[in-house]
């Protein structure tokens, strides 16, 4: 699903985001509701960039990724955690890139995300290349999705990946 964002548009930049987790619901001005084989996933595009709830019978996980004033914790580069009988990891990169190849990537991201069942997206007002995007997925176990934060005035895509569930254990070498 694309939409556009119905606020006003602030030149944030992608140092600006902070993670954290564990968050009350924050204002959304997108939401899709995901049911992915029993685990309740709702994707949710802020003002300031994402959060994701995830409730399951195992438990449920809250996850912001957004430009939170007064927020102590920047964007790590990767987080791994023990949630109960689950294990969290988020992993986090920014991508600089000329202007001509941000277009394109951003379009190519807009597009795959724009129609995906599980995607939702959001362009800012302002520019056509600002916006957040997100795609889930549930598989073995786990529920994962991806975001991308876009900052044309700078050149900087923020990927993240983010994978929740149950503990894979590596097979035992005979």
């Amino acid at each position: 699903m694309l939409t556009t964002l119905k606020t006003v548009y602030t030149d944030t930049r992608a140092s600006d985001l902070a993670w954290a987790l564990g968050r009350e619901p924050l204002p959304a001005l997108a939401v899709l509701d995901l049911e992915l084989s029993g685990a309740k996933l709702q994707l949710r595009l802020l003002g300031a960039s994402h959060q994701v709830l995830l409730e399951e019978e195992k438990g449920s996980c809250s996850e912001t990724v957004a430009c939170m004033p007064g927020s102590s914790t920047p964007l790590p580069l990767g987080v791994a955690k023990r949630l109960g009988e689950w294990e969290y990891e988020f992993a986090a990169r920014v991508e600089t890139l000329s202007g001509g190849s941000f277009a394109g990537r951003a379009q190519e991201l807009l597009a795959l995300v724009a129609d995906h069942p599980h995607g939702l997206a959001g362009t800012f007002p302002g520019s056509p290349y600002a916006f957040t995007a997100m795609l889930a997925q549930r598989g073995e176990g786990q529920v994962r999705w991806r975001t991308w934060h876009a900052y044309p005035q700078e050149g900087q895509l923020v990927v993240t990946r983010t994978r929740v569930g149950v503990r894979m254990t590596a097979p035992v070498a005979l």
